[in-house]
C-alpha cells in the first residue's frame, strides 16, 4: 500500500479527512516513492528541499473552510450540552499543527488542519526516548456572550520551561497563543453554552523527529488539538472528592522532573489512579520522596489545606507542578485577605484541617470531602457539601474566568472570532 494511503485519514463529522501533510524535516522523503521510506542522508539537500516547499495550501483550505462552516459562534446541536464529560468524547474536528526544525532553526507559521492521525517514523524520538510535553486550558463563553481564555501566557512560560528541562525546541510564546486562538476559532461550534462547560485545549510538544541514539529530537512538532468537556470528577463541579494517600508509589523525585509537564511523569501513576478508583476514590494524593511524610500532589491537581483563615500549600521545590490555577487561587486568597503559605504540609496536618482543596485546569476548585491515609479516612464538613472556604475561592475563580465580575489582575484574554 503506498504511504499516502496507509496516512489517509479517517472522517469526524462533517469534515473530510484529507492525507495530511508531514512534519516539516520529513516532507521531502514522505512525498518520495515508498521505495526511498526514510530521510536522505543528504541533510543539506533535505533542508534546501524544505527551504524551497511551500506553506501546505491544506491548513490554509481547511481553516477557511472550517471558518465558514463550523466557526459561526453558536454551539453546535450535535452534542448533549447538558451531559458532558471529560474525555475524548467530544473532540473538536480540527486543530492546529506547528514545526521546527533544528538545521533551520526556526519555527513554522503553522495552521489548522483536520483533527487526525500524525504521519510519524517508528523511530520518532518522542516514541522511543519520550520527549513530550503538553498543557492544558480552557476556552469558555462568558456571560458577556464572548470566548475567552484564562491566562494562556503562563501556559506558555511554563511549556518553554519545561522545554528547557527536557532539551526541546519550545514555541514562542507569539506562535503558542496564536495556535491556542487557531484551534479556539477553528472549533468554535464546540465550545459550550455559558455554564454549560468549556472547549479544553491541549498544546502538544513533541520530539517528532527520527533518531537512533540516545539525543534530542532532530525536529519538533507543536499541536493544539481541543475536546468539548463538563466536570473532570463524576458528581458534578461542586461535589466533594474522596482522595487516596498513595503510600506504596512517589511521583516525583528531588531534582527530577516532577515540576516540569512532561508525559513521562503521567504514565507511572496509572496503576495507582486505577486500583484507586477501582475501591471508590476519585483521585490519589502523593507523598514527598524524600520523608515519606509531607503531601505533594495528586495526580491531576495540586493541594491546598486551610486552617481558620489561613491556607496552606505545598512549595514549588522541583517535585510540585506549578500550576496556573494554583497561583491564580493564591493570589485571589491573598487578595481576600487569608493568608497564605507555601510550605510543607505533612499527613498529620492535612488530616487535622478544618478543609483540604484542590486546584488545576481540568478540576477547577474541587472541595475534598474525605482522605484515607492507611485504612485511616478523615471527613471533612457535611457530606455531599464543599467547604466554605473552598466555595468561596471556587466562586471568585470562576467568576473571573466567565468575567460575572470584573478582572482586576488582566487575567482573562479574549479570543475574536
Amino acid at each position: 500500500m503506498a504511504l499516502a494511503h496507509q496516512l489517509q485519514l479517517h472522517q469526524i463529522g462533517c469534515l473530510h479527512r484529507p492525507t495530511l501533510a508531514c512534519p516539516s524535516r520529513l516532507q521531502a522523503s514522505c512525498n518520495a516513492s515508498q521505495s526511498t521510506p526514510f530521510p536522505s542522508p543528504d541533510r543539506s539537500r533535505n533542508a534546501a528541499a524544505l527551504r524551497a516547499t511551500p506553506r501546505p495550501s491544506l491548513a490554509r483550505t481547511v481553516a477557511k473552510a472550517v471558518t465558514e462552516t463550523e466557526a459561526v459562534g453558536a454551539p453546535t446541536s450535535s452534542i448533549d450540552w447538558d451531559n458532558l464529560g471529560f474525555g475524548i468524547q467530544g473532540v473538536a474536528p480540527s486543530m492546529f499543527v506547528a514545526t521546527f526544525d533544528t538545521e533551520m532553526g526556526e519555527w513554522s507559521e503553522g495552521g489548522v488542519q483536520p483533527y487526525g492521525p500524525l504521519p510519524m517514523y517508528p523511530s520518532a524520538q518522542v516514541l522511543n526516548y519520550g520527549q513530550a510535553i503538553f498543557e492544558g486550558l480552557k476556552a469558555q463563553r462568558s456571560t458577556r456572550d464572548r470566548i475567552v481564555l484564562f491566562r494562556p501566557t503562563s501556559n506558555a512560560e511554563r511549556m518553554q520551561a519545561g522545554a528547557a528541562r527536557m532539551s526541546m525546541a519550545a514555541p514562542p510564546e507569539d506562535l503558542f497563543v496564536r495556535g491556542v486562538e487557531a484551534a479556539v476559532r477553528s472549533n468554535a461550534s464546540y465550545v459550550p453554552p455559558q455554564g454549560k462547560g468549556s472547549l479544553y485545549l491541549r498544546p502538544l510538544l513533541i520530539g517528532s523527529g527520527p533518531i537512533l541514539g540516545v539525543g534530542p529530537a532532530p525536529s519538533y512538532t507543536f499541536i493544539v488539538y481541543a475536546a468539548s468537556v463538563g466536570a473532570y470528577f463524576k458528581g458534578g463541579q461542586l461535589s466533594p472528592i474522596d482522595l487516596l494517600v498513595e503510600t506504596r508509589f512517589h511521583r516525583a523525585a528531588p531534582r527530577g522532573t516532577g515540576g516540569t509537564k512532561c508525559a513521562g511523569n503521567y504514565s507511572p501513576g496509572l496503576g495507582s489512579l486505577a486500583a484507586a478508583k477501582a475501591e471508590g476514590y476519585s483521585d490519589v494524593l502523593y507523598l514527598d520522596a524524600k520523608h515519606d511524610n509531607f503531601l505533594e500532589e495528586v495526580s491531576s491537581c495540586n493541594v491546598f489545606a486551610v486552617y481558620g483563615k489561613t491556607i496552606r500549600t505545598p512549595p514549588l521545590a522541583g517535585t510540585i507542578l506549578p500550576g496556573v490555577t494554583r497561583r491564580s487561587v493564591i493570589e485571589l486568597a491573598r487578595a481576600k485577605g487569608y493568608t497564605v503559605e507555601e510550605a510543607p504540609v505533612s499527613v498529620a496536618e492535612a488530616l487535622a484541617a478544618d478543609e483540604v482543596f484542590t486546584t488545576g485546569t481540568a478540576v477547577v476548585l474541587c472541595s475534598v470531602g474525605s482522605l484515607t491515609y492507611q485504612g485511616t479516612k478523615q471527613r471533612y464538613g457535611t457530606e455531599g457539601q464543599p467547604g466554605p472556604v473552598a466555595l468561596e475561592l471556587y466562586e471568585a475563580l470562576t467568576g473571573l474566568q466567565q468575567e460575572r465580575t470584573e478582572d482586576p489582575f488582566g487575567w482573562v484574554h479574549h479570543v475574536p472570532l
